[in-house]
């Protein structure tokens, strides 16, 4: 089972997609950590060919060996693993790795080209969205942050860097189910996009 779930900033994938690999028996990977990951490389003067990029089965970003989960949350990595996406050779070291633990393992993956890039036969491609100001609420509630209108300047100025960049730009795929997700709670979002998990799996089983 491949499930990709692809969106915008803050549109609840992260939430979402642990969600479904706990109902499925999935292993999850958040793929933005992996951006921000090299994006701390090269803040730490690394070159790209220098940096090893591990991912634990326990959701633990490894660069070069040390943990670096806890320091991927900032507000310089925001804007620069969205930088260091529009680079062709880090996308394609990335959505090399990305393929080879897709290949072994039943999956959740989360980004922004899953669906279209990394893993395009997945079984169920999901792309939720949601409008930039409703995402800065969500994010701003996250991070214990009170400017949301700075923070919806920020998602809007993201959102046109991951649309325009030549390489990957962020889409929908043309197969997936997108969720608007504005209106709905986040436990309403996880229920539907279960709905279809289930739908594939008896189909599944019903064609074996």
């Amino acid at each position: 089972m491949r499930i990709a779930i692809d969106g915008p900033a803050a549109s609840g994938k992260t939430t979402v997609g642990r969600a479904l690999a706990r109902a499925f028996g999935c292993r999850f990977v958040e793929t933005g950590k992996m951006y921000r990951a090299v994006a701390l490389g090269f803040l730490e003067g690394l070159a790209l060919d220098e940096m090893q990029i591990e991912v634990t089965q326990e959701e633990r970003f490894l660069l070069n060996g040390r943990d670096v989960t806890d320091e991927l949350h900032t507000e310089q990595l925001d804007r620069g693993s969205s930088e260091v996406g529009t680079i062709p050779e880090v996308r394609a070291r990335l959505v090399e790795l990305q393929q080879a633990i897709a290949a072994h393992d039943n999956i959740v993956m989360e980004g922004r080209d899953i669906g279209t890039v990394v893993i395009p036969n997945a079984d169920v491609k999901v792309f939720l969205d949601a409008s930039p100001r409703v995402r800065a609420a969500r994010r701003a509630g996250q991070r214990q942050e009170d400017d949301v209108e700075v923070i919806v300047e920020k998602l809007a100025s993201r959102d046109r860097r991951d649309r325009e960049r030549a390489v990957a730009p962020l889409k929908a795929a043309s197969d997936a189910i997108i969720i608007e997700t504005d209106q709905k709670p986040l436990k309403e979002v996880i229920s539907e996009a279960s709905e279809l998990v289930e739908e594939r799996l008896r189909l599944r089983c019903d064609d074996g």
